[in-house]
């Protein structure tokens, strides 16, 4: 499913759960507080109506489970912490529509449970659509607020023509193929229909990144082990090319962008400082564990799972800091001093026993 139709079916299932909700509880006008006789008969025309988008929000449920459910297979050993909520907001919607569904064919007689049922399927509805349809709408929004009015046109198009060859994407890469808007397009689907396979959006579009940081990002991601078939060459090439032109230019002032390498720089220097003293045999230095390891969830979740960690986890100190360091460089992380000093102790503890040295 494509990424405007999949947007589309979210804001419609929003609001036709407010849609039918409000007809339930207008509805319950003429039924007795306490499930006794009616208090008179509801127009015909709102009960049809209410019955409409019952269904209506029914159908939109089971298209769009038809859509979320097998792409789980394809995800990797474990599910991200966001997928999660969203796989478990999905099911319970579905358990309260069934109950739902049959007190309303087969047991009539608990119908003062409706109003409560309703506002459930609300509530779940919400939250759902919160954790996706605002990602979704961001990207919309970066494509449209893109140069010359939008990701296709064609002053944003000369643009992406002009950063690809900064990408240093391989010599059999059609570069000059890759700004048109076919290849744009193209790039669009592998983002909205395979990138999101292992990433939310909001881990994708969180930061806008260089040219070179994308293919190197895209081609890292692309050499992750996963359960889904891989990404052809073309397909990295055209996703990266999408991500450099819905990036924009990053316009910055010359002196904001030498204040933000000074500060880069100087992170690296500190964690290359910390890292020197902490080296040893003499082991780690006494620190907070509960604050370093929730220190590393905060900061490190901001750009990918932490699942990939540990997947993968560095063996030693050295190669802790030099991830430290590839994340500074490469993906732009911003923290302190004090955070970064609590990551490094908290991986250095938890994935190389606690030896510096």
């Amino acid at each position: 499913m494509n990424l405007p139709l999949s947007v589309t079916l979210g804001l419609l299932f929003l609001l036709t759960a407010f849609a039918a909700t409000f007809l339930t509880f207008h509805l319950e006008v003429y039924r007795d507080a306490h499930g006794g006789p009616p208090r008179g008969a509801p127009p015909a025309a709102v009960v049809r109506l209410q019955r409409v988008f019952g269904w209506v929000y029914v159908i939109l449920y089971v298209v769009m489970m038809w859509e979320m459910l097998p792409r789980m297979w394809h995800y990797q050993v474990e599910l991200p912490p966001r997928t999660v909520v969203h796989v478990i907001l999905g099911l319970s919607i579905g358990v309260i529509l069934l109950v739902k569904l049959a007190i309303e064919g087969l047991f009539r007689h608990l119908a003062m449970w409706l109003p409560v049922i309703s506002m459930l399927l609300l509530t779940g509805t919400v939250l759902l659509s919160a954790l996706s349809v605002p990602f979704a709408l961001r990207e919309f929004g970066l494509a449209r607020a893109a140069v010359g009015g939008g990701v296709y046109s064609a002053e944003n198009r000369d643009r992406v023509a002009r950063l690809l060859p900064q990408a240093d994407l391989p010599p059999e890469a059609p570069i000059a193929a890759l700004a048109e808007e076919k290849a744009l397009r193209a790039g669009r689907d592998v983002l909205a229909g395979k990138c999101v396979v292992c990433h939310d959006l909001k881990t994708i579009l969180v930061q806008p990144r260089t040219p070179a940081v994308w293919w190197k990002t895209v081609e890292r991601m692309a050499q992750k082990p996963s359960f889904s078939e891989p990404l052809t060459d073309d397909e990295l090439y055209v996703v990266t090319a999408y991500l450099i032109a819905i990036s924009g230019d990053l316009q910055r002032s010359v002196r904001e962008r030498r204040e933000d390498e000074d500060k880069k720089r100087a992170a690296v220097a500190e964690v290359k400082a910390e890292a020197k003293q902490t080296a040893g045999p003499s082991g780690l230095p006494p620190f907070d564990a509960a604050a370093a390891a929730a220190t590393y969830t905060r900061v490190c979740a901001q750009c990918h799972e932490l699942a990939e960690v540990d997947a993968k986890p560095p063996r030693s100190a050295v190669e802790v800091k030099d991830l430290i360091l590839r994340m500074i460089a490469e993906n732009g992380l911003e923290a302190s001093k004090e955070e970064l000093d609590l990551v490094y102790l908290h991986m250095v503890q938890t994935f190389a026993g606690g030896q510096t040295g």
